[in-house]
């Protein structure tokens, strides 16, 4: 895990989403700063997913990168976004246990 990052991405700000995480996790990616990089979707960022198609080809550009796109279930359930990421092709699943695991693991977790 020493060399995996985790991004809890949770602004609903779409210029965050492209100028900051879409583009770092992507180059962090493709350039080989970090073997595994996995995006945690959580809270606002759910609905700027949901409904911007550019912030979604970003993410399929990262997908196909070999990215790990993930979600926080609840979030997503209630903001009714649960079946428009599925359909994107990301992880959504329940992650108050996954997040707590992950801090308390040697990995590290940029939080947007």
């Amino acid at each position: 895990m020493k060399d995996q990052l985790y991004i809890l991405w949770t602004t609903g700000d779409p210029v965050t989403a492209e100028k900051m995480v879409l583009m770092y996790v992507l180059n962090s990616k493709l350039k080989g700063w970090w073997s595994e990089v996995t995006v945690v979707i959580w809270g606002a960022s759910a609905e700027v997913v949901a409904r911007d198609k550019k912030i979604q080809a970003g993410l399929s550009a990262c997908m196909d990168a070999g990215i790990k796109i993930e979600a926080c279930k609840a979030c997503a359930d209630q903001l009714g976004v649960t079946e428009s990421m599925e359909h994107l092709g990301v992880d959504v699943k329940y992650y108050g246990e996954p997040l707590t695991k992950i801090l308390k693991s040697e990995g590290k977790l940029l939080t947007i």
